[in-house]
């Protein structure tokens, strides 16, 4: 039953995947957070992540891997599967060619419920958090060049805001940074990928009487 109404929300809730449309304005922002920051005037580059909920029998987990060491920039940083866009994709497309090429996560077993809400980041790309929905836990091969660790946390975690934080770092120059944190046993959820995780909480419960209970609900 439960699996069934977190099935049943993201469907209701979420933004059709069919009516995205490219230069869309981010409703979600880096800048939240640090409304002081310089923020530059630029042209956003589209990207998309692929957000995989897993419907296994003891609950809902969410795919999310450990960048690889081996990459240029956001080494070892905990993200969605995804990158920008190439020419002509959509952000359906995108997510699922990069969740692939990443994670070997095959297309076909994946049912695209919706769309989360576009987030600007401060490197300046417009990412949309494409939601997935596994029936079956998927087998993942990671791309060592790319991914150098694929988990699962469990949704009733990610969902639950006692397990936010608020932290920060002090850059060399500039004013302090803050960024939304959730960590995941050893694992530092932070950034982007945590800020998408509260927008989706908030799309999916905000306006409930008892949001813990709706999120218990669909978790167990």
């Amino acid at each position: 039953m439960s699996l069934i109404s977190l099935r049943e929300r993201l469907m209701e809730r979420l933004a059709p995947a069919a009516a995205w449309t490219p230069g869309g304005p981010p409703e979600q922002s880096d800048y939240d957070l640090n409304p002081g920051a310089a923020r530059p005037g630029r042209t956003l580059r589209p990207a998309a992540v692929l957000v995989p909920v897993i419907a296994r029998p003891e609950g809902a987990t969410v795919l999310l891997t450990r960048r690889s060491d081996n990459l240029a920039s956001h080494t070892g940083q905990i993200a969605f599967p995804g990158g920008r866009l190439d020419p002509g994709e959509t952000a359906e497309r995108a997510a699922l060619r990069e969740a692939w090429e990443e994670v070997g996560l095959e297309p076909e077993g994946v049912e695209v419920l919706g769309l989360g809400d576009a987030y600007e980041t401060v490197t300046g790309f417009v990412v949309t958090p494409v939601v997935g929905w596994l029936a079956e836990p998927p087998v993942v091969v990671p791309s060592p060049d790319e991914v150098a660790e694929v988990f699962e946390a469990p949704w009733d975690f990610l969902m639950d805001p006692a397990n936010h934080r608020r932290d920060f770092y002090d850059p060399e120059s500039g004013p302090r940074r803050w960024f939304w944190a959730m960590p995941w046993q050893e694992r530092y959820i932070w950034g982007a990928t945590a800020s998408i995780v509260r927008a989706l909480r908030t799309r999916l419960y905000g306006d409930e009487a008892e949001p813990a209970a709706a999120v218990d609900e669909d978790a167990a």
